[in-house]
């Protein structure tokens, strides 16, 4: 019974992008760029999943063992920052490697059962090996709703205890199940701040691999409520007019970057300044 492990040696000679990941790490090359050749600068001792193509070439994602060094030139950085730095096809690339190296790592036991699980071929797919239960493990996706509350020429933005300095961004939390997205963002608003909103209306949607989530965006329309910040969800939060922002905020590829700027150019600012 073949396992992606003994798989893993298969393309190790192949000719394309490398995203080889160390946990939540990535490997950037000497110029500072996602990997690209014939090898994965890395000996082949990871587990490798065929991604999909990138500009032609095909994209493999490399899952390491913790203790992997980087070799001489190249070093393993956090993701989060390089989804600014790289094209938009890149960084979904990047993140894709995230989301199936995660679903890899987690899905190596079956959850019903707990007997191994293989993947055979390049399905992303990992079926329980226990004949009495043949249990098929996809990805998981974890919805999250994301919104930005408008009122007037003003936005709600808010700060979560593990922001970095000073940095502000729209609310947002994940739908509970049974729950549709719409309430999941009526339910967020009032729990996190006490804020009765209305007109709520999709915006657009992003994976967010940390570890696997995906972003709802939405805008709505404050309606009633004073500001009273639930201690356990954010620090502190409160409307900002379009040219009184905070300094810091959110990366710019991100769902929360692209409400905060739509919010600003509606109000006839270039947002950020000089973009």
């Amino acid at each position: 019974m073949e396992d992606l492990q003994s798989a893993a040696q298969k393309p190790a000679d192949s000719f394309g992008w490398w995203f080889v990941l160390r946990g939540r790490e990535v490997l950037l090359d000497a110029d500072g760029g996602i990997p690209c050749g014939a090898s994965p600068l890395v000996p082949a001792v990871g587990r490798v999943q065929r991604l999909g193509e990138l500009d032609g070439l095909p994209c493999y994602a490399v899952d390491l063992p913790g203790d992997a060094a980087a070799p001489a030139g190249a070093a393993f950085v956090d993701p989060k920052p390089q989804l600014d730095r790289l094209t938009q096809c890149a960084g979904s690339m990047l993140a894709r490697a995230l989301e199936i190296a995660e679903w890899d790592r987690a899905h190596r036991f079956c959850g019903a059962c707990g007997a191994p699980t293989v993947q055979r071929g390049a399905a992303i797919v990992r079926v329980c090996t226990n004949e009495a239960c043949r249990r098929e493990h996809f990805p998981r996706v974890s919805p999250v709703v994301i919104v930005a509350v408008e009122r007037g020429d003003e936005i709600l933005l808010g700060r979560s205890h593990h922001f970095p300095p000073g940095l502000y961004s729209v609310l947002a939390g994940f739908v509970d199940a049974g729950e549709s997205a719409e309430e999941a963002a009526h339910r967020e608003i009032f729990e996190e701040t006490r804020l009765q909103i209305g007109d709520l209306r999709y915006f657009a949607s992003q994976p967010w691999p940390f570890p696997h989530s995906l972003m709802l965006g939405y805008q709505a329309r404050y309606v009633s409520g004073e500001i009273v910040c639930a201690p356990d969800e954010i620090e502190d939060a409160a409307f900002f007019r379009f040219d009184r922002l905070p300094s810091a905020f959110p990366l710019r590829a991100t769902v929360a970057h692209w409400l905060i700027r739509d919010f600003c150019r509606r109000h006839g600012r270039n947002w950020p300044d000089g973009a």
